[in-house]
């Protein structure tokens, strides 16, 4: 009996061996690892927590979707702003932003695992992205609201273009009278030819010049009256000589008649003359012209006015990124609903723009970060440690070599001191020798 009775229920083996699963976990396989991968997960450390597999595939999977989001969001700013570029440049463009945006928040999240993480460095990371956000949000504003935005934009342009023309037309009035002394007409003033004050401003100073010429015509013909006038008394019948038996002139006579051609001709008279008839001639077409002048003056004038607004109004911007945000700002401004809506579509976009590390924020410190932090904590004092290692080898390794070199100098010092010894036994018998070899000759000298 006792042997036919189980130990444990039998449902108890199932929940112990899921208990018992074992660590690390088979490696995973598919697209999931990759899109960890993105965000900087660590797979064979993640294995010892296979539960939190799910949490960061989806964490990997905002990254993603935030730069799907930026690359959309230049698409529709690159076609609203640029509709000129070719399809191959717009997609150019939006697939290198959404590299850059990609690999932007893939640092900011992978720089974020671990427990050392500060809560400044957090906020750092938050303000990068909302600044990622607003620059992405804008042109997806810029789509939802772009009947609105063109509508004001367009209505401003009118407005525009009606005041310009007013200012033309205030500035420039149809008798042609001059508008200097006004500031605001320094940019609208138009130069039109034949006005009636123009044509009286002309008349008068044709009538100006006509005037002086004649005074100094008159001068000139005063004079020359004179001196004829002399020339006459000179040269008459009073003062005639007999020269040759015949009556003639005297010489002062002659000299009054030169003296007074000389000043005719240098007086130009004739010239000024002809100029003055000029003058007079000019001043009659003149004031021909400025009789009709009123009726032929104002059609050339509406037509000068009506060209500058048609040109005015080509130049106005409709599509410039400036020109749609003063547009999506006065969308806001003219209306309550408007403006709240803006307002929750820049915080929605702000939000999915900034989730990546809005998930951080709210996820707090998981059991990854907490082995992260482990391994970091390890990896720090094995490396301490083995540089512990490296330096006391290196300080045995400097022993042993301080001491070769210890003994290496001591043997070369004791073969240096027997060579010495024997250079000077060597030194010693040669002298010896020298001296026996010496002593031989002075015994052999005297004889002995």
């Amino acid at each position: 009996m006792a042997t036919d009775t189980p130990l444990r229920p039998a449902d108890s083996a199932a929940l112990d061996e899921n208990r018992s699963q074992s660590r690390p976990a088979p490696p995973a396989s598919g697209w999931t690892p990759r899109l960890r991968r993105l965000i900087g997960i660590d797979e064979p450390l993640l294995a010892w927590v296979p539960e939190e597999r799910a949490r960061y595939t989806w964490y990997g999977a905002l990254v993603v979707n935030t730069a799907l989001l930026g690359a959309l969001s230049m698409v529709l700013a690159l076609s609203s702003f640029r509709s000129d570029l070719p399809l191959a440049a717009v997609v150019g463009v939006a697939v290198v932003w959404f590299w850059v945006v990609l690999a932007l928040d893939s640092w900011l999240v992978s720089s974020t695992h671990g427990t050392t993480v500060r809560k400044w460095t957090l906020l750092v990371r938050f303000f990068l992205s909302v600044l990622l956000g607003l620059f992405i949000a804008e042109p997806i504003l810029f789509q939802i609201f772009d009947k609105e935005i063109r509508q004001s934009i367009a209505v401003g342009n009118e407005q525009k273009v009606a005041d310009y023309r007013g200012m033309l037309v205030s500035c420039n009035p149809t008798d042609g009278a001059s508008t200097t002394d006004r500031r605001e007409c320094a940019r609208h003033q138009l130069k039109v030819a034949g006005s009636p004050a123009e044509l009286a401003r002309q008349i008068k100073s044709n009538g100006d010049r006509a005037k002086t010429l004649s005074t100094q015509v008159a001068g000139i013909n005063k004079t020359l009256s004179a001196r004829q006038s002399t020339e006459q008394r000179l040269c008459g019948p009073k003062y005639w000589i007999w020269r040759g038996g015949v009556r003639d002139v005297t010489i002062t006579c002659e000299r009054a008649r030169e003296a007074t051609s000389e000043y005719e001709r240098n007086s130009k008279v004739k010239t000024y003359e002809k100029q003055l008839e000029g003058l007079v001639a000019q001043g009659q077409k003149l004031a021909a012209r400025k009789d009709g002048a009123a009726d032929d003056y104002q059609p050339l004038l509406q037509k000068a006015v009506d060209d500058k607004t048609r040109q005015r109004a080509a130049d106005l911007d409709t599509d410039g990124i400036l020109t749609r945000a003063a547009g999506l700002k006065e969308v806001a401004e003219s209306d309550g609903f408007a403006l709240f809506l803006t307002i929750v579509l820049h915080l929605l976009l702000l939000c999915l723009d900034a989730m990546p590390v809005l998930a951080k924020v709210l996820s707090g410190v998981t059991t990854y970060d907490t082995l992260l932090g482990a391994r970091h904590r390890a990896s720090r004092t094995l490396f301490a440690e083995e540089l512990q290692v490296q330096h006391t080898c290196a300080r045995m390794e400097h022993d042993v070599q301080r001491h070769r070199v210890e003994w290496d100098t001591t043997d070369r010092m004791r073969r240096l001191e027997q060579e010495h010894q024997r250079a000077q036994a060597e030194r010693a018998a040669q002298e010896r020798a020298e001296l026996e070899a010496r002593m031989g000759r002075i015994m052999r000298a005297r004889g002995v």
